[in-house]
């Protein structure tokens, strides 16, 4: 089954002095070889800070849009993980091993991909 690892901390790499970034990115560096070995990776990616983002908003057809992240919080949005894991509880192994778990959460969702809920999701006929 695959699950969407979501990695918030209060801080995102660039916001960190320059030794620790460094040394947060190996580490990282480290749990993506160990995944990639171990078969559970599928994908990932870092994200810029949340200054970077817009937020899309389309009220009556009219679309806004507005600097920032969608809401104001400590933790931001600072990557993900996609994974394939046997059950919830191995993924839940997994996501403990990324670093960003240490400095922050790591929120583990399933994908839904059984077409039962894709059917009803409108994906499928």
């Amino acid at each position: 089954m695959k699950y969407l690892c979501l990695i918030c901390a209060e801080k995102v790499m660039e916001q960190m002095p320059e030794d620790v970034a460094a040394r947060h990115f190996q580490e990282y560096t480290e749990f993506t070889n160990e995944i990639r070995a171990s078969g559970h990776y599928l994908s990932c990616n870092r994200l810029l800070p949340p200054n970077e983002a817009i937020t899309v908003r389309v009220r009556n057809g009219k679309v806004t849009t507005t600097d920032g992240p969608y809401i104001e919080t400590k933790e931001q949005l600072g990557g993900y993980y996609l994974i394939e894991a046997r059950d919830l509880n191995e993924a839940i192994q997994i996501a403990a091993r990324i670093p960003g778990a240490w400095l922050g959460c790591v929120e583990v969702r399933p994908i839904a991909e059984d077409e039962q809920t894709l059917k009803a999701l409108g994906f499928v006929r």
